[in-house]
C-alpha cells in the first residue's frame, strides 16, 4: 500500500553487526506471543530496529530503498518474465549439544517439504480461505532446494552439525564472561569454526542459510529482511518450530514459511513491527496493497475487522474497493490458521529475488546452483546410516534407515550376526538371535558413483538375563566400553560415565560422572545395565534396589537431578522409579571438582518401588543424571535383591524372618590379620559362616555350633590379599551377609 518501501541495503560481503547487547531481545515480550505459546512468534522487526540504530547502516539504507523500488516496478510492469521459477540453494545448521535440538534429517526434509508447499501453494487448505480471500492464495514460483555442495566444492547432504553449548545462546563462557549473543553472531561464529562439513563462511549470496537452535533470543524464530550478503542474515530458528515430526509438531510447521517471507523481504500483515494487537498499527502498513489494514492477531480470529481498508496508510490508499476483513489466514500474520500469499507479497518477494540488496540475485543464478549443487543433477557422495535402535535383547530387530546423499539408487548392506546377513532394500528390518558386538556396512550407489560406510560394534545384543542378588563394585573392570553388562548414553560433549579409579564406598574403583566439566544445562547421561532375571518372582515378593553415591553441588543455586528407572521390556521403555534432585541429592557445594576421600561422603540409596509389572526376564534398570553446570556424580554398590532394604551388600536371598539371626556386625573394618564377627541367635544352631571374595569365590568356610544368645568368631584374616570381601552368616533359611575390607 505504500510506496516508501522500507527495504534494506546491499552488501556484498561478511558485515559484522555493530549493536551492542540489548536484553530485552534475550527474553520474550509476553504481549507478543502466540495465544497459548511463552515465546515470542518472531522477532524479526526488533532485529532490524536494532541494526538500523548504526548511522552508517542507516544511511545506507536510503540507496537499498531505491534498488528495492526499481525491482518491484520491473516486476508490475511485467518488465521481468513470468512463470521462472527461482531456485534458492537451502543449507540447514543444526547447532546442538547433544540434546533434542539435534533434530533428525527426516525432520529438516518434512520441514523442507512444508516450506515449498506453502510457496508453491500446494497446500490443500488454501481452498478453504475465507469467501472474501477465495481465489487469491498464489503460487510464488519460488523453490527451496537442498544444496549439496559446500563453499569448497564438498559434496555434502545440505545439513551441516555443530556441538556447542551455544545453542542456547545465555549464561557465561570459558572464562565466566556472559555470552553476548542478541545478534546470532555467536551462534554462527561456533558453526564456522566447528561444523562438521567446512570450517568458514557459507555466503548469503550463495546459500539461505537456516540455523536451527535451542534458544533463539525468546523467539520461535528471527530473520533480516535483505541488507547484507553476510552469512549471519540467514533465518535463526527453534528446533521445535521446524516441520510437523520429531521435536515439532503442526502448529509450529509454518514458522519457516513467515520467516522466509521476511527473507524476502515481507514485513508483517500490519507493518514492521512485532506488536501485533496495537491498534497504532492502523496507521502503518506493511506495503503490499492487497493486504488489507489491520492491527495483526496472534490467534485465528476469523471474523477481525480491525482497520478501515477504504482510509489510506501512510497517505496511500489500499486496492480493496470495500472493508474487509483481516487477512489472517496469511502467512505473515501471527495466527494459527495461516495459509496464503496474495499475489501482492509474492511480486514484492520476486523483486527482493532480482534485486542486488542482499546479493539476493546471485542465488538463483546458473552458475550459483551449479557451484552449490542446487542444480537437481546429483551423485552419491556419502553413505551413511542410523538404526531405530543400537542396543536390544536376543530375538528382537532393527529397524536401519539409509540417510545417504546425494540420491542413491543402489544399496548393499552387510550386516554381521543378524538375519538377514545381507540387503538389498534401502532400509531393511534385521533380526538377531545372537548376544554379541556387530558391525554393519552399507555401500550406496546413484548407478556410477558409489561410496561405502562401516560401523564398528554399532549393535549390542544383550546376553542372557543376570540373576539375582545382583552386585556390581566396578572392582575388575578399566573401562565401560563394550561392555556386555553396562552400557553409557552421553547427551553432552562426550564426557559419559567412566570407571574411576582411586576412591569407592568398597574397594578403590567406582564409576565416575565428570559433570563439572558439562556446564551445559539440561545436558543428559545414563548408566544403563543389561538384563536381570527377575521372573521367578512372585507378585507378593519384595524387591530392593540399593546404591551409594556421592556428589555436591558446584553453586548452591545448581538444582541437578538423578532419576532411577526401570524397564520390563529390555529397554524399549522406560519409567522412572525414583528421583533425586536439588538439595536433597546434595545440599553441600564445592567450587573445585569434587572427589569423595571418606566413608562420610557417600549416601545409600534405596529404591523400594521395583514393582511386580517388572517381574520380568527383560528387566533393566538405568541411572539418569540431568545435569545443569553443577559437579562431579559418583556411583557405587549397585545391588539388586529379593528383600526389605539391607544397607549392607546382599549377595543370596534374605529371608523376611532375618531377625532371628540378629545383632550381626564384623571389626575392626577395615582389618589386616584378625576380623571379629558378632551376632546372636534365639536357639542354639549351627551356623554356616563363608568369606566370600567380589568376584564371588570362597575364601574360607566353617561350621559353627552357636549357642543361644550372643556369640563371639575371630577370623584369621592375614592370608587374604587387599580388597572388599564379604562374611556370609546362614541359619536354615536365614541369611546375613556384611561387606568389610582388608587392608
Amino acid at each position: 500500500m505504500i510506496k516508501n518501501y522500507k527495504l534494506f541495503i546491499a552488501f556484498f560481503g561478511f558485515v559484522p553487526f555493530m549493536f551492542s547487547q540489548n536484553e530485552s531481545l534475550q527474553y520474550a515480550d509476553p504481549s507478543n506471543c502466540r495465544e497459548g505459546e511463552t515465546i515470542e512468534y518472531c522477532i524479526t522487526h526488533k532485529m532490524m530496529q536494532e541494526l538500523l540504530k548504526d548511522p552508517l547502516i542507516l544511511q545506507q539504507n536510503k540507496g537499498n530503498i531505491l534498488l528495492q523500488s526499481a525491482s518491484l516496478e520491473k516486476i508490475n510492469s511485467g518488465g521481468i518474465e513470468k512463470g521462472v521459477i527461482y531456485k534458492i540453494p537451502v543449507v540447514f545448521h543444526v547447532l546442538h549439544n547433544g540434546g533434542v535440538e539435534n533434530i533428525s534429517r527426516a525432520q529438516i526434509l518434512d520441514a523442507l517439504f512444508i516450506l515449498n508447499r506453502d510457496y508453491k501453494r500446494e497446500n490443500t487448505d488454501a481452498n478453504t480461505v475465507s469467501a472474501v480471500f477465495q481465489g487469491m492464495p498464489i503460487d510464488c514460483e519460488i523453490e527451496f532446494v537442498l544444496a549439496t555442495k559446500a563453499p569448497n566444492g564438498a559434496c555434502f547432504g545440505g545439513i551441516t552439525r555443530t556441538q556447542s553449548i551455544l545453542t542456547t545462546n545465555l549464561g557465561d563462557d570459558s572464562n565466566g564472561n556472559p555470552l553476548d549473543n542478541v545478534e546470532g553472531i555467536d551462534q554462527v561464529d561456533a558453526i564456522v569454526a566447528g561444523n562438521d562439513v567446512y570450517q568458514g563462511q557459507w555466503p548469503g549470496n550463495k546459500y539461505m542459510n537456516i540455523f536451527v537452535c535451542k534458544v533463539v533470543n525468546g523467539a520461535a524464530g528471527y530473520t533480516y529482511n535483505p541488507w547484507s550478503s553476510g552469512m549471519s542474515t540467514g533465518i535463526f530458528v527453534l528446533h521445535d518450530y521446524v516441520g510437523t515430526i520429531g521435536t515439532s509438531q503442526e502448529s509450529h510447521s509454518r514458522t519457516l514459511t513467515h520467516e522466509s517471507g521476511h527473507w524476502l523481504n515481507l514485513s508483517h500483515t500490519w507493518g514492521p513491527n512485532n506488536s501485533p494487537g496495537n491498534a497504532s498499527s492502523c496507521s502503518d502498513d506493511d506495503g503490499v496493497p492487497d493486504t488489507p489494514i489491520c492491527i495483526g492477531v496472534s490467534s485465528c480470529a476469523m471474523n477481525s475487522n480491525t482497520c478501515n481498508d477504504l482510509l489510506p496508510a501512510n497517505g496511500v490508499t489500499s486496492s480493496w474497493t470495500t472493508d474487509v476483513v483481516d487477512n489472517v489466514e496469511n502467512y505473515m500474520d501471527y495466527s494459527y490458521c495461516s495459509k496464503m500469499f496474495t499475489p501482492g507479497q509474492k511480486s514484492r518477494m520476486r523483486a527482493a529475488l532480482i534485486s542486488s540488496t542482499g546479493g539476493r540475485s546471485n542465488l538463483w543464478t546458473t552458475s550459483n546452483l551449479l557451484a552449490t549443487g542446487a542444480n537437481g543433477t546429483t551423485t552419491v557422495c556419502k553413505a551413511e546410516f542410523s538404526a531405530n535402535k543400537t542396543t536390544i535383547c536376543v530375538g528382537e530387530s532393527i529397524t536401519f534407515t539409509d540417510d545417504s546423499y546425494n540420491a542413491p539408487s543402489g544399496w548393499a548392506w552387510t550386516i554381521t550376526g543378524g538375519t538377514p546377513a545381507s540387503s538389498t532394500s534401502q532400509n531393511p528390518t534385521v533380526v538377531y538371535n545372537t548376544p554379541g558386538f556387530y558391525s554393519v556396512v552399507l555401500s550406496a550407489t546413484d548407478g556410477g558413483t558409489s561410496d561405502s560406510e562401516t560401523k564398528i560394534s554399532y549393535i549390542h545384543v544383550l546376553p542372557s538375563a543376570t540373576a539375582i542378588p545382583f552386585y556390581e563394585g566396578f572392582e575388575s573392570y578399566t573401562t565401560l566400553n563394550n561392555l556386555d553388562l553396562w552400557s553409557v548414553y552421553d547427551q553432552g560433549v562426550n564426557r559419559p560415565f567412566s570407571i574411576y579409579s582411586g576412591t569407592g564406598y568398597s574397594g578403590s574403583n567406582c564409576v565416575k560422572l565428570n559433570n563439572f566439566s558439562e556446564t551445559s544445562t539440561g545436558s543428559i547421561d545414563e548408566l544403563i545395565s543389561a538384563k536381570i532375571d527377575l521372573s521367578f518372582l512372585t507378585a507378593s515378593d519384595v524387591v530392593t534396589l540399593s546404591f551409594r553415591y556421592s556428589y555436591k553441588k558446584r553453586l548452591s543455586a545448581n538444582s541437578e537431578s538423578l532419576r532411577i528407572m526401570a524397564s520390563n521390556n529390555c529397554g524399549d521403555t522406560w519409567t522412572t522409579r525414583k528421583t533425586i534432585s536439588g538439595t536433597t541429592l546434595g545440599s553441600l557445594s564445592s567450587p573445585t571438582a569434587w572427589t569423595p576421600s571418606t566413608i562420610s561422603d557417600w549416601s545409600t540409596v534405596h529404591v523400594t518401588t521395583i514393582s511386580s509389572i517388572y517381574y520380568s526376564s527383560d528387566f533393566r534398570f538405568k541411572f539418569n543424571f540431568t545435569g545443569s553446570g553443577g559437579n562431579n556424580l559418583f556411583i557405587d554398590d549397585i545391588n539388586i535383591y529379593s528383600g526389605a532394604p539391607s544397607d549392607v551388600i546382599v549377595l543370596a536371598g534374605v529371608s523376611e524372618n532375618s531377625s532371628n539371626l540378629s545383632e550381626v556386625e564384623v571389626y575392626p573394618n577395615p582389618t589386616d590379620n584378625e576380623l571379629n564377627v558378632h551376632f546372636s541367635i534365639p536357639s542354639d544352631e549351627n551356623i554356616l559362616l563363608q568369606i566370600q571374595d567380589v568376584s564371588g569365590k570362597i575364601a574360607q568356610t566353617q561350621i559353627l555350633k552357636a549357642k543361644m544368645g550372643s556369640n563371639l568368631v575371630m577370623l584369621d584374616t592375614s592370608m587374604l590379599s587387599s580388597g572388599i570381601y564379604f562374611v556370609n552368616l546362614k541359619m536354615n533359611s536365614v541369611q546375613k551377609t556384611i561387606q568389610f575390607v582388608v587392608k
